[in-house]
């Protein structure tokens, strides 16, 4: 039988010298891998295949019970290490990092980070930050320019310290050089035009490191500092001037300089305000019910172009003053429909971008209206003829009376001039008879039946006439209820 064979063989490799003391979980262990081996065996008596086995079953629930002791009481651990550190900017005096939190915390955990750097060929770490920071960016200040700078990241917590993230490379401590370029606003591209008395501040960004030098210059010559204010960071330059004057108009030359390097651009600011009166106004010619009239430029132009001239009247009567002329563009106008008999005289308002002058230039002379032999005569039109001959545009409808209870017939007519209107029964004019009632009002025309009877049946028209024709529409009655037909 292979069974007595199969079981000595694993008690030479795994029993431990006899002189030799072997830890407790050596049987176990050597009952657990001798059970398999034995396995494939036929069936053994059980006093030797199956003892042997018994313990290798129990020796990993012995081992269990003090693992899961240790889990459930176990010290707090750290947290992995920082993700990602990198450099965010760098001058000659300063580093700043920043970095991603660690992706594993843990149950303890993160009560803050540890920044540290060391001179590259050196160990010497030096903590830049004496407490925790709770950020992920940190900038190491005081440092000296030329360093080789290794710097890594430490998260803390109640386990320790985490493993460092660090820097791919060392960091060289110097200003990163970057060319100066002026960033002129979109609005400040073209003419800057503002009025006298507005308040100005312009801000122009620009880039450039280390140190950006600015200058200004207003028409190649240096800045009145009196009239306007410059205040310059590494950013931007704010040229501020409290209350603009026409002397402030002018182009304003900004230099950025770093080393040997330079940008430069330019602004023009135009400061206007309202034009003077023209130079002079005079009445050139009078004819009819028209004048002439030519004048001149003003002298003073506000600054800025002109775009007009508004011309007004007054009759030297009444002394109000109306304005027949606005926004203007010629020296010269001819003034029309002025009364006859009337004297004008006239004045000349200068306009600009900013509005009218608030003076103006007056006529010396008046412009008299001759009054002259012309007799109004009117035009002839032919006269219409609006008359027209009777019309009836509605006709007397179908009518059904009952005995005793009063009707009555409606119709209505048209013509010029207005129809003479009358009523008859069976050809016989209605006259004054009380039963029944006549009335025509725009023509509408109606005939009131007072209480009919049997004898008031038969056939009822209208007749209307005038100059121009006659017209009639009837209506047929029976017995007891009238009923009529057009």
């Amino acid at each position: 039988m292979s069974a007595p064979e199969a079981a000595p063989e694993p008690a030479p490799a795994e029993a431990p010298p006899a002189d030799t003391p072997a830890p407790a979980e050596a049987p176990a262990e050597a009952a657990a891998e001798a059970a398999p081996e034995a396995a494939p065996a036929e069936p053994a008596p059980a006093a030797e295949g199956e003892a042997p086995a018994a313990p290798a079953e129990d020796a990993p629930a012995a081992e269990a019970g003090p693992l899961m002791n240790s889990t459930s009481t176990s010290a707090p651990v750290p947290t992995s290490a920082p993700l990602d550190v990198s450099v965010e900017d760098v001058n000659d005096s300063s580093l700043t990092i920043n970095w991603v939190a660690p992706e594993t915390i843990g149950d303890s955990g993160l009560d803050g980070y540890t920044v540290e750097y060391c001179k590259d060929g050196t160990t010497d770490w030096v903590v830049a930050n004496e407490e925790l920071t709770s950020t992920t960016r940190y900038c190491i200040k005081n440092l000296t320019a030329g360093d080789l700078l290794h710097v890594r990241v430490v998260a803390v917590n109640a386990g320790g310290r985490s493993e460092p993230g660090a820097l791919a490379a060392p960091v060289p401590i110097r200003e990163v050089g970057e060319r100066p370029k002026i960033r002129m606003p979109r609005s400040l591209r073209a003419r800057y035009v503002r009025q006298v008395g507005a308040q100005i501040n312009l801000v122009i960004p620009f880039l450039g490191k280390p140190n950006p030098v600015v200058t200004w210059l207003k028409d190649g010559q240096p800045l009145d500092t009196k009239r306007v204010n410059i205040r310059n960071s590494n950013k931007d330059s704010i040229m501020f001037i409290r209350s603009a004057q026409r002397e402030d108009s002018g182009v304003y030359e900004m230099t950025v300089k770093v080393d040997s390097f330079e940008d430069k651009a330019a602004l023009t600011l135009q400061i206007v305000e309202l034009p003077g009166p023209p130079a002079s106004v005079k009445l050139v010619d009078t004819w009819g019910f028209n004048a002439a009239l030519e004048w001149t430029p003003p002298k003073d132009n506000g600054n800025t172009e002109i775009t007009g001239y508004t011309v007004q009247k007054a009759d030297q009567k009444t002394g109000e003053w109306f304005t027949v002329l606005e926004h203007y563009h010629r020296l010269t106008a001819t003034v029309s429909d002025l009364i006859m008999g009337n004297a004008y005289i006239f004045r000349v308002f200068s306009e600009n971008k900013v509005g009218k002058s608030e003076n103006c230039v007056t006529t010396k002379d008046a412009a008299h209206i001759q009054k002259t032999g012309i007799v109004y005569k009117p035009p002839e039109y032919p006269e219409h003829d609006f008359s027209e001959a009777p019309k009836f545009t509605t006709p007397l409808n179908d009518r059904a009376a009952t005995v005793g209870y009063t009707t009555k017939l409606l119709c209505s007519v048209r013509g010029s001039p207005r129809p003479k209107i009358e009523w008859l029964k069976n050809q016989m004019i209605i006259g004054d008879d009380p039963k029944f009632r006549i009335l025509s009002n725009q023509g509408i025309c109606s005939l009131e039946i007072r209480k009919p009877c049997s004898f008031d049946g038969g056939v009822y028209t209208c007749r209307a006439k005038n100059e121009q024709g006659v017209a009639t529409v009837s209506s047929k009655c029976r017995k007891v209820l009238i009923v009529l037909f057009s």
